[in-house]
């Protein structure tokens, strides 16, 4: 199998050069073109010469892996399914809103942290993308130059697969990548405590933790890693430091009607919160096959909004986005892998 070139570092990718037999500034070459240019094939680097671009495909693989297959919803959001591994496949998310361009990456085939209402979390866990497989989706898509930001909020627990989804934000931070700023990546995470921690000191990117219920037993009963890292932890964890600047800390809350959606429910939540500068993002629920839950009624979720926003939670009502192509993370790589049976 040929070494992976997507990923790694200029001084990796000096080495990579050398390997190949080119002189040692082809490494800042190949990551201009790699990372500056997003380029998906050796062919293109005309500054490399046609010998050397023909080497480094015999003895290395660029990485970039196209979509098989791609939907797009009557809102504009694209979902793309890339193939991974051996028979599985994982979805990256377009959603174009005004003037901003943000990719939904998966950073796992399947997941292993068992959530009741995910369908990702039901496939199972298949294992941890590389840090060039997560690459590939931004890179490999139409927007791809377009792309404003991006948020580990797709297949699978970001710090679950810490080494490589870290490399990855390098690379997408890194003067020598591609650039981006920090405020521009958002990472979800359920709460994977020890590598919560080693994040937030090693990056300056957002984080956005999965809440879903502010009552230990309940979302225990919701989310099995309460028993493994307590809420109360995660949120202690987090007072640690400071979102007062440029980087922020927010909630996600999916909304299940008569399950975490009445007023004990806020009011615990803003006593959980208290304090602490941040967002809460109150979800509709995606309906997945075979799930008992239900979203909770518009006016229920304003009601919601409108009692933590009264008693100083900021709160929003994320709009809903391409549930016309099966919107919930892992519904159309779980369809695919069906039908491929």
């Amino acid at each position: 199998m040929r070494e992976t070139l997507l990923g790694k570092t200029p001084v990796e990718l000096r080495e990579a050069a050398l390997k190949a037999g080119l002189p040692a500034y082809a490494g800042k070459q190949l990551a201009e073109w790699m990372y500056g240019r997003r380029a998906r094939a050796f062919g293109e680097m005309t500054n490399i010469s046609k010998a050397g671009r023909e080497t480094l495909a015999g003895m290395f693989d660029l990485g970039v892996v196209s979509p098989s297959a791609c939907q797009e919803s009557v809102d504009g959001t694209r979902k793309y399914l890339f193939p991974v591994f051996e028979g599985e496949a994982v979805e990256a998310v377009m959603i174009p809103e005004d003037d901003r361009k943000t990719i939904c990456v998966s950073s796992q085939a399947g997941c292993r942290m068992g959530c009741k209402f995910c369908m990702t979390g039901r496939q199972g866990f298949h294992g941890n993308l590389s840090a060039a497989m997560i690459l590939s989706q931004l890179i490999s898509i139409d927007e791809s130059g377009d792309l404003t930001n991006a948020v580990f909020m797709g297949m699978g627990e970001p710090l679950d697969n810490f080494d490589n989804v870290t490399r990855a934000i390098e690379v997408l931070t890194a003067d020598w990548g591609f650039g981006w700023s920090p405020k521009r990546i958002t990472l979800s995470t359920i709460g994977v405590l020890p590598n919560l921690r080693k994040y937030l000191d090693s990056t300056r990117c957002h984080v956005a933790v999965s809440l879903h219920n502010p009552f230990p037993e309940e979302r225990a009963q919701l989310m099995p890693v309460q028993k493994a890292w307590a809420l109360e932890d995660v949120i202690s964890l987090l007072r640690e430091y400071d979102f007062t600047g440029q980087r922020r800390v927010s909630f996600e809350y999916i909304m299940f009607s008569g399950l975490n959606d009445t007023k004990r429910h806020a009011d615990a939540l803003i006593r959980l919160l208290k304090g602490l500068e941040c967002r809460v993002n109150l979800i509709r629920f995606h309906k997945i096959p075979d799930a008992p839950y239900e979203t909770s009624p518009r006016l229920v979720m304003e009601s919601f909004r409108d009692r933590l926003s009264d008693h100083g939670v900021t709160c929003t009502i994320r709009a809903s986005r391409g549930e016309d192509i099966m919107a919930a993370c892992g519904m159309l790589a779980g369809e695919r892998k069906k039908r491929d049976k």
